[in-house]
Order: structure tokens, then sequence, then C-alpha cells
């Protein structure tokens, strides 16, 4: 390794390559993963008002299909978390792409509530799977100085994935059908996983950390990727004596590991809870169809915008300061949702609560990427978007509890607020990782953590 490579530099140029297809792979693939997810708001009130489709599906019932995939997504993070820190990183996201992808061509064929339900599950375990494990490598790809950055480019994916789903619900639901934009879905096991095959190397620290370190120390002269310093072996190896999430239960993660939980819940929930019904809300308070799909793009969209502006600010200042403030961003826009306010302050108020909800989450997958060592990181993440995961579930059944007692659109704008606030709170009281860092002259390959 060059001695003079800082924080934000790259060691050669083939590193850097080798870097940005791994960013672009994970990216691609989580954008598919939140076009999945998001998808389902846009189909939603043609499965309502058209029994002819599923059968008839009442809001109760269409909150429970929202929740499903997302329990899903819980189970596949929660086992990915389990196996990935053993298996390794590029196993795990080959695997994961097919599964989706066939989880999505599956749901297109669904012919009743109960077949959709089970296969909107079986293609969350997939989606879970990939979440946890794309944070974890791209933080043992990315420079240390980029991590939040190049973390928050992945993960805006989800945001990405949810302007995708919602500007070909807007021009092709009424040529394709739901099942069209479902097959849709399924494309990356066509054009994804064949490049991922070619072009996907394994994280050298992962090996490293799991004792392959001539494994490792060929993949890095094949792809220009530096391999960890000793001071950075020396001190995964007297760091963390368990792997897994043996070791998120350890005195020196078990805390921030609790909280770090109940952030992602609180981000997750209002993810979800608004990605399902924002649309169906805002059809509810007087606009048409395309116009309440509209919010849904904006949401998202100002989500991807925020989110990475928000995570470069991060990669300054620590990712703690920044994600209790868009919490708080988030909370101050869905209360502008209730004052009756033209439209374009509505959706300007819609874009702030994206940068405040989904963008947030971001921003979270990157503070949990950056906060564990390697042997635990993929536990780490997976905790986050497993335990994040109960918070997914919960907000689409809140929704669809708020409007089945035919509580008003206000009344759940504050409810979602409160979680905000709830979520700001927490955030404060995370404590640092204790993490050994070395010497200037080896600040590439030190784990820091902001």
């Amino acid at each position: 390794m060059n001695p003079s490579t800082t924080p934000d530099t790259w060691a050669s140029p083939r590193h850097r390559s080798a870097v940005t297809w791994v960013v672009a792979i994970a990216t691609i693939a989580i954008i598919f993963d939140g076009y999945d997810l998001v998808v389902y708001g846009t189909i939603l009130p043609t499965l309502m008002n058209d029994p002819g489709q599923l059968g008839e599906i009442s809001a109760q019932q269409a909150g429970a299909l929202g929740s499903y995939a997302l329990i899903g997504v819980m189970v596949g993070a929660l086992t990915a978390g389990a196996v990935g820190d053993y298996l390794g990183r590029r196993r795990m996201m080959l695997v994961n792409i097919a599964w989706f992808s066939i989880g999505m061509g599956l749901a297109a064929l669904a012919t009743n509530v109960t077949m959709f339900g089970l296969l909107r599950f079986f293609t969350g375990i997939g989606v879970g799977g990939l979440v946890a494990t794309a944070g974890a490598m791209v933080a043992e790809f990315a420079p240390p100085g980029k991590r939040n950055l190049y973390n928050a480019i992945v993960y805006s994916g989800v945001p990405a994935g949810g302007v995708l789903a919602s500007l070909l619900a807007i021009v092709l639901r009424d040529t394709i059908g739901w099942r069209g934009l479902f097959w849709i879905g399924a494309l990356p096991i066509v054009i994804l996983l064949p490049l991922a095959l070619v072009k996907l190397p394994e994280s050298p620290k992962w090996l490293v950390a799991r004792g392959h370190e001539d494994k490792a120390r060929r993949i890095s002269e094949r792809t220009g990727i530096p391999m960890p310093g000793a001071d950075e072996i020396a001190a995964e190896r007297a760091s963390v004596e368990k792997v897994g999430f043996a070791a998120l239960a350890t005195r020196r993660y078990a805390w921030g590991t609790a909280l770090l939980g109940m952030m992602s819940f609180s981000g997750l929930l209002l993810t979800y809870g608004l990605n399902t019904w924002l649309p169906k809300i805002m059809e509810d308070a007087g606009f048409n169809a395309k116009g309440s799909l509209s919010f849904l793009l904006v949401l998202n969209g100002g989500a991807i915008l925020g989110g990475l502006i928000a995570s470069k600010v991060a990669d300054g200042i620590g990712p703690q300061r920044v994600v209790a403030t868009t919490f708080g961003l988030a909370a101050l826009a869905l209360i502008l949702l209730t004052l009756g306010f033209p439209l374009p302050v509505l959706l300007a108020s819609v874009a702030v609560a994206g940068v405040g909800t989904i963008g947030t989450q971001v921003l979270i997958y990157g503070f949990v990427s950056n906060y564990y060592s390697t042997s635990a990181r993929g536990a780490g993440v997976a905790w986050c978007a497993g335990f994040g995961r109960l918070g997914g579930i919960f907000g689409p059944l809140i929704g669809g509890a708020l409007i089945s007692a035919g509580i008003s659109s206000q009344v759940a704008f504050y409810v979602f607020a409160g979680i905000a606030v709830l979520g700001g709170i927490v955030t404060f009281f995370v404590p640092r990782a204790r993490v050994t860092r070395a010497a200037p002259a080896a600040a590439y390959s030190t784990v820091q953590v902001s």
C-alpha cells in the first residue's frame, strides 16, 4: 500500500475501478429492491378497486399484504446476518439477486390474495438478504473518507426504485397492468446476475477476518483493492473475539446495537407507512389517481437528492447529528402536510418528508455499516435491516388501521410525525464506537468510525 494514501484517495486506478463496479452492482440491485417494495403502493388502488384482480381486499387486508413482504425482508436480513459473516459478501449478494427476481416473477402469476401474500413474503426474504449484505460489502471496499457517501449512493437505490416504480406506474399501469409491473421487477436475474458473477469480487477484508489471507492477497493483486494493513488486522483480532450476531451481544456493541435497531425501526416505519399509504391518502383527499402517484414520486425523489447531500455532510461531521436533524425535518414536514397549504407547498413538504424518512434510513444504513468491525459488520447491518423491518411491518398496518377507523389523514400524519421525533431522540443516545485508529500514514487501512 502506498503510505501516502489518505482516507479520501485511491490506492490505484484499478482500485477505483473495482470499487466503482461494486458500488454500481450493489446500487442497481438495491434499485430493484426499492422497486419491489414500492410498486405495491402504486398498484394498491387498482387491487382494492377491482376485485377481479385478486379478489375483495379491505383496507386492513391491504395493510397486511403490504407487511408480508416486509416480514420476509426481516427474515431474510436476519438470516443473512446469521450466515453472511461466515459465507462471505459475494456469495450472499449473488444468491439474493436471484432469489428476489424469482419471487417477483412468481408474484406476477398470483391468482388470489393468499397466493400473492405468500409470494410477497418469499420475495421479501431475498430483498432482506440483499439489503443486509450490500452495506457491509460497500463499507469494506470504499475508502474510509467516502464510506457514508458510497453507502448513501447504494441505499439511495431504495428511493430511486420508488421513483422508477412511480414513473412506470403512471406511464404503463393502464397498458401492461399490475402484473406487467411485477415482471419488470424480475429483470435482475437476466441483466444483473450475469454481470455480478463476472465483476463482483469477494471482500479482502472479510477474507482476512476469516483467516484466508492468501486468497485475499490474490484478489488484491487482481483488482488493486488494498489489503488490510497490519494494524487493522491486529485491531480486528484483538477487538472482536466473536463473529456475527454473537459479537453484537458483547459489552462493546450491545447498547449501541439496541439503539441503532430502534432508529432503524422508526425510519422504516415511516418509510413504508408513507410509501404504502401516501397515494391512497392523497386520493381520498381529492387528488386523482395519477396526481396521488405524483406525491409518491416527489417523496422518493426528495429522498434521493436530500439523502446524498446529507451523506456528504455526514462524512465531514459524522452521521449521528445529521440523522437526528433529518428525523426532525420529517416531523416538521409531516405537520405541514396537515395545514391545508396550496399544492406547490404540499409537494415541497412531501419532498422534505422524503429526506426525513427514506433519506434518514439511507443515512442510518451508512451509520451502521461503519459502526462495526469486519467480523461483526454483516450481522450489525442485518440486525439494523431485520429489526428495523418490524417498523416497516407496522407502518402499513398502522396506516390501514387508521384509514379503516375513518380517522382523517391529518391525524395519520401527526402519528407519523411523533414517530419521527422519537427516532431523533433515540439517535442522540447511541454511544460512539470504540475502534482502534492507526497512525496517519496508514489511514486507509484502519477502521474508522465517525
